[in-house]
């Protein structure tokens, strides 16, 4: 096989692995999701190896999204870090097996300490599952790996197993776009959801005309502007908005009738306009939505401050 066929086989197995897992959700994920939602402590997800990486991301997915929840090596746990367990709190651990030693030999403390555990294995008769408040079932057919050895299928169906528990408790916790923001303010998609159009707005030198200004005239204005528009403003009131793609078609249609109209006879009557405070997120909705590439900024009173394009957004 070429090294693109081998690619490409593992890329169809990690991906039935995953589907595979549709059928095995039960009872026992609702039972997870719900320990997990009416925890009030912290999360705290455990594996050895790449199953302990696996964790390490479920993790950090739940943080982000209003879960708080931190990985813990095991090796950590029996050298003073299983202080950090109480019973407020839930702690998942993760083994392909369900059988690692070293996931085995702290359960009973869980236990006797009654916190709660969610084991994530292939085994549903393995000493994890049995002695978990639930058990998640991630079993797969065999690994993508051709010598079925190296964990391949197993990590991405615990990992999409992890992402489907976060998913469920975004719903669950009905989780917005501001809160994903707070958790995220370093991020470019934070900045879009935090960002308002008074932070990205150009507000000087735009790009204004008056409603009599012809359109050879105007072809001018729209290329000296360097917004792909002008803004067509009477007695300091938006009358309307004329773009690039505006004016080609006007090119288009009226022919030899362009070089006597005024832009009123083209111009769009009512333009997209959004207030200082919108967000650098639903802006770029009301563009992606209408098909345009600019928004006016305008006041209380339909007076313009500034605009916003697309390259303004891209922060």
């Amino acid at each position: 096989m070429t090294n693109r066929e081998i690619a490409e086989q593992c890329l169809r197995d990690e991906a039935q692995a995953i589907l595979s897992l549709i059928p095995q959700l039960d009872e026992q994920f609702d039972k997870a999701v719900d320990l997990i939602y009416q925890c009030k402590g912290k999360v705290i997800l455990t594996g050895v190896g790449k199953s302990g990486h696996i964790g390490a991301k479920i993790a950090a997915t739940l943080s982000s999204t209003g879960t708080p929840a931190f990985y813990v090596s095991p090796l950590d746990l029996y050298h003073g870090d299983l202080g950090v367990m109480t019973p407020d709190d839930v702690v998942i651990a993760i083994s392909h097996s369900g059988m690692t030693d070293e996931l085995l030999r702290f359960v009973p403390f869980l236990i006797e300490e009654h916190i709660a555990l969610i084991g994530i294995s292939s085994n549903p008769e393995s000493l994890l599952a049995k002695n978990s408040t639930c058990h998640i079932n991630v079993d797969i057919r065999r690994e993508a790996c051709p010598l079925n050895l190296a964990p391949t299928c197993s990590t991405t169906a615990t990992l999409a197993m992890g992402d489907a528990l976060a998913c469920a408790l975004i719903e669950r916790r009905q989780f917005q776009e501001r809160d994903f923001a707070r958790f995220h303010p370093g991020g470019s998609l934070g900045k879009r959801l935090l960002t308002r159009a008074r932070d990205v707005m150009r507000s000087d030198d735009l790009p204004i005309i008056s409603p009599e200004t012809p359109l050879p005239e105007t072809v001018t204005h729209v290329s000296e502007g360097r917004l792909g528009l002008c803004v067509i403003i009477e007695n300091g009131q938006i009358q309307g908005i004329i773009t690039d793609g505006d004016v080609r078609r006007a090119m288009q249609n009226l022919q030899e009738r362009f070089f006597k109209m005024p832009v009123s006879a083209v111009m769009t009557r009512s333009p997209k306009c959004v207030s200082p405070d919108t967000k650098i997120s639903d802006i770029q909705r009301v563009m992606q939505n209408n098909k345009i590439h600019a928004v006016l900024v305008v006041d209380a009173e339909q007076h313009l401050l500034g605009i916003v394009d697309n390259f303004s957004c891209m922060i």
